[in-house]
Order: structure tokens, then C-alpha cells, then sequence
């Protein structure tokens, strides 16, 4: 019969059992850790941001990046525990080498990534609000907002998927953000026309239309003397807007002063052009010879 002793012995000598010892060190420390954060520190951090109102579509980012520190946190503890040597020492040294080409390839990236921790700190807009940018060149109700692009939906039911950079970089326009919008629409008269009876008009179809707000009051002001027209400025506030609301209250606002402008006899002229000026013939008498010839 063979003697195991030597044969473990060898073993022993070759450091399996070290590896092995060290291996279940680091699961168990990397187990401990990752059920102690998942337990307490993510349901502490989620009661948190329900504190700080924060909405629940910014929330699901956020919370990822609590369970990637938790997992960073264990593995850095666990090889610790294992005597595996300095987890953040070596982790530096393979960053140092990969920064350069990583930031190179994802400076884009980690832009948006930048702007959409700015979009939920700074919180210039929510899910739900109507928004425009790049000068007005494209609005639409913001559908979701993530830690590199945001989902707008147009007013044509069209899905835009920018990156956030471009919400941060410029102007951004939020109409909806104080809960009340001001309206304005210009209504041209003739200059033959009763400025203070079309005033009248102008203001008692804003006081009539029930989702036109009476406080503040609606205002009327001549801001324009036009070629063909006196230009009448209305400046009318709504409730709780949205895009719908306001194309709908503006819509049937500017169709109720027509028709009482109609009614009354106030004309909305339209831009009149003169033009001046004559016309040259030549050879006249040729042309009628030729004509009488044949």
C-alpha cells in the first residue's frame, strides 16, 4: 500500500492549499460585503432620492451606479482579505496605461455622460415637460432621460434620441416649467378701424374663453404700424399648459376675435402692393405691316 503523506506533502509544497485558502477568502469577503451593501446601502440610497423628489426615471441610473460602487467596494475588500495585494494599487496602474486610448475613443461618451449628471442635478427639465432647443429648431415632451441620451417624442410622434451634450451646451427652453404660459398673437387692423373698440373685442374674448387665465389680466398694447395695418398685440395667460392646450386655446382664441372683428365691421387688411413702371415695344409699325400684309 502507497503512503499519501508524501504525495500531500508534495501538494502542500506546490501552494495549491495557499491558493485555495486565499480563493475562499475572497468569496467570502466579496459574498459579505455585496449582500451587506445590497441590504443597506441601495434601500438607503433609494429612500434618499424619494426624499429629494427625484423622479422615479431619474432614479434607475442613479441607483445602477450605487450597485456598481457596491460591487467596486467588495471586490476591493475581498482582495484585501485574500492578500491578493492592493486592488485600487493595481487597478490605478491598468487605468494609467488604458486612459489615453479610452479617452480618446469615448470623449464623446463621457461627455453625454457629464451632461447627464448636470440634467439631473440642475434639473432643467422633467419627464413629461414640453421642451425646445437649438433655437426652436425641434421641441417635443421629453419620454425618458438617461445618463447618455434623452428621448424626446415630436409633436409628429416622432422619437428623437439626443445626446445630452446638446441639451447642456445651449439654450434650452422649458414653456412649461412655472406651471403657466404666456400667449402672444398679433392682430393687424386697418388704420380706418376703432383701435379702442377692437381693443375691447380683443380683451372680451380672452375673459370669455374659459381656459384663459383672468389673473394675470389679459393685455392688449400697439406695438406696430404696419404698411397696410395697425398691429395690436394680445398677451393672454393659460393653466397648466402643454403643447396641445396650446395650440388648441390659442386656435380658438384668435377664430373668436375674427368672427367678432367680422361682426363688427373691423377689417384684418392684407398687405397691398402697388406696382409701377411701363412697357416698351419696338418695332411697332414693322409688326403692323407685317400684319397687314398677310
Amino acid at each position: 500500500m502507497v503512503d499519501p503523506l508524501p504525495f500531500l506533502d508534495r501538494v502542500l509544497d506546490t501552494g495549491y492549499a495557499t491558493a485555495i485558502t486565499q480563493a475562499l477568502y475572497f468569496v467570502a469577503a466579496f459574498v459579505a460585503i455585496y449582500v451587506v451593501g445590497r441590504l443597506t446601502v441601495i434601500p438607503l440610497v433609494s429612500r434618499f432620492l424619494d426624499r429629494q423628489s427625484i423622479d422615479k426615471h431619474a432614479k434607475k441610473p442613479l441607483l445602477k451606479i450605487t450597485k456598481f460602487a457596491v460591487v467596486f467596494v467588495a471586490v476591493s475588500v475581498a482582495f484585501g482579505a485574500a492578500d491578493y495585494g492592493n486592488f485600487l494599487t493595481s487597478l490605478a496602474t491598468i487605468a494609467a496605461a488604458a486612459t489615453l486610448a479610452i479617452g480618446f475613443a469615448m470623449q464623446d461618451v463621457i461627455a453625454n455622460f457629464v451632461a447627464g449628471v448636470f440634467i439631473y442635478t440642475d434639473q432643467p427639465f422633467k419627464i413629461g415637460d414640453w421642451v425646445e432647443w437649438d433655437n426652436g429648431s425641434y421641441s417635443g415632451v421629453v419620454e425618458d432621460i438617461g445618463l447618455r441620451v434623452t428621448r424626446v417624442r415630436t409633436f409628429d410622434n416622432e422619437l428623437l434620441t439626443v445626446p445630452n451634450s446638446q441639451l447642456t451646451d445651449g439654450v434650452i427652453k422649458n414653456p412649461v416649467e412655472g406651471e403657466r404660459l404666456r400667449l402672444k398673437f398679433l392682430f393687424g387692423i386697418g388704420y380706418d378701424d376703432d383701435i379702442e373698440r377692437a381693443t375691447e373685442i380683443i380683451v372680451e374674448e380672452a375673459e370669455a374663453h374659459p381656459d384663459i387665465l383672468d389673473d394675470p389680466a389679459p393685455s392688449v398694447r400697439l406695438t406696430e404700424l404696419g404698411d397696410s395695418s395697425v398691429g395690436l398685440q394680445s398677451r393672454i395667460w393659460i393653466d397648466d399648459p402643454s403643447r396641445g392646450d396650446y395650440v388648441k386655446t390659442r386656435g380658438e382664441y384668435v377664430t373668436n376675435v375674427k368672427r367678432r372683428f367680422d361682426e363688427e365691421g373691423i377689417d384684418i387688411p392684407y398687405p397691398n402692393r402697388t406696382l409701377e413702371g411701363g412697357l416698351e415695344l419696338a418695332n411697332v409699325e414693322a409688326t403692323v405691316g407685317a400684319t397687314g400684309d398677310d
